[in-house]
């Protein structure tokens, strides 16, 4: 989603998307991660400009940088995908924001030496709105842009 609505996310619904990433499963339990949450309107947009596709954080209500030291990425990966279902359970929608220059990003962060941003989550409500019932399971999977599943998947 890449579309907010200009409405406010509460604080209990933060905490919760927040926890889903801290509570995410991960490798010898090693926790590679520190997220920080970015509600600062200012900071939202000098971040923006760090982002692939800004309009993504510039219209967001939050973002969430996973910041990592050493990690190369999975586990972080797990804790933003339970953090972006956890918002959609709070009907809130989310985006996953890739940086051409992340450098950039950890100077605008103030991130501490060999800290790197590994992505950037943006969450708000959708600008339009969203029933997920209003399609079958099957209609999802038929209109997703995916390769055909026989070319992705081996079954033995």
């Amino acid at each position: 989603m890449r579309e907010y609505a200009d409405r406010d996310l509460p604080d209990d619904v933060v905490r919760r998307i927040l926890e889903a990433g801290r509570l995410a499963g991960s490798a010898v339990n090693r926790q590679p991660w520190r997220f920080l949450a970015v509600r600062d309107r200012d900071l939202l947009d000098r971040l923006a400009d760090t982002v692939y596709a800004s309009d993504n954080l510039r219209g967001a209500k939050l973002a969430v940088a996973i910041v990592v030291s050493d990690s190369p990425g999975f586990d972080c990966g797990r804790a933003a995908q339970n953090m972006m279902l956890a918002a959609w359970n709070e009907g809130v929608g989310s985006c996953p924001n890739g940086m051409p220059e992340p450098q950039r990003a950890a100077e605008v962060l103030d991130l501490q030496d060999g800290e790197r941003p590994l992505n950037i989550l943006s969450f708000g409500y959708p600008a339009k709105p969203r029933d997920p019932e209003a399609r079958s399971p099957e209609e999802w999977v038929a209109g997703a842009n995916r390769k055909p599943f026989d070319e992705v998947v081996e079954l033995r």
